[in-house]
């Protein structure tokens, strides 16, 4: 899978594709990331890629064409599956979304800055918006990485243990079970004794029904999902 990412900061995401799963990922070619600066398609000699809203307002606006360029010289190079672009009035991303893209071949995400984007790159270039969470942050760079991580790691093959994706939170619309390691027993806090049975159809089942009351307290609305 390729991921091309459109941004402002692509110096942003050399600590994030360099480390942990997203680096074994590159590594593995499981997955390509590259980053574009829409600077390098300014037409501007200072670079600039923003101007004031037009009907005045508060902020400054992203300008169409350097995105414009930089789109129609990545699709002149390949087809891709989608554009997304981060936007706070996005569709709210989940784990669904990330399965979903994880099967995908190419996609580009336009990180969103300032005040926002020219409304006209949405109607002209844009698949869907996306957003994390109900809140803004100072650009799209931080969402981009959230995306892009989420995705990798439900690629076949990015982690070693695929079940261990399988059993994130958020699967099946349930928030995973507890999990416990060395010691057993910690200054008289004891690990379920179920855990260490052996029994791995009981071990399952209390699992389950361990996930099923966390969400039920935590995040009662995933269950009505279902």
């Amino acid at each position: 899978m390729r991921i091309d990412i459109l941004t402002l900061f692509p110096e942003m995401f050399v600590g994030v594709l360099g480390n942990s799963i997203l680096k074994r990922a590159i590594e593995k070619k499981y997955l390509e990331v590259y980053t574009h600066n829409l600077r390098d398609y300014s037409k501007d000699k200072h670079r600039r890629v923003d101007d004031y809203p037009f009907g005045g307002g508060a902020g400054m606006v992203m300008m169409i064409e350097p995105i414009a360029d930089c789109i129609e010289h990545l699709k002149s190079e390949r087809k891709y599956d989608a554009i997304f672009m981060t936007a706070p009035d996005g569709k709210t991303f989940n784990q669904q979304k990330a399965n979903e893209l994880s099967m995908y071949n190419n996609i580009i995400i336009l990180c969103g800055h300032y005040k926002g984007i020219d409304e006209r790159v949405r109607e002209l270039y844009v698949t869907e918006d996306i957003s994390i969470g109900d809140y803004v942050l100072s650009g799209g760079e931080l969402a981009a990485m959230v995306i892009t991580d989420a995705i990798a790691r439900v690629i076949p093959g990015v982690i070693s243990d695929g079940a261990s994706a399988l059993s994130d939170s958020f699967q099946d619309n349930l928030l995973s079970a507890p999990v416990f390691t060395r010691p057993s027993d910690y200054k008289g806090h004891k690990v379920p004794e179920i855990l260490l049975s052996g029994n791995d159809k009981l071990i399952n089942e209390w699992r389950y029904n361990q996930q099923l009351t966390r969400t039920m307290e935590r995040r009662p609305d995933l269950l009505q999902n279902e």
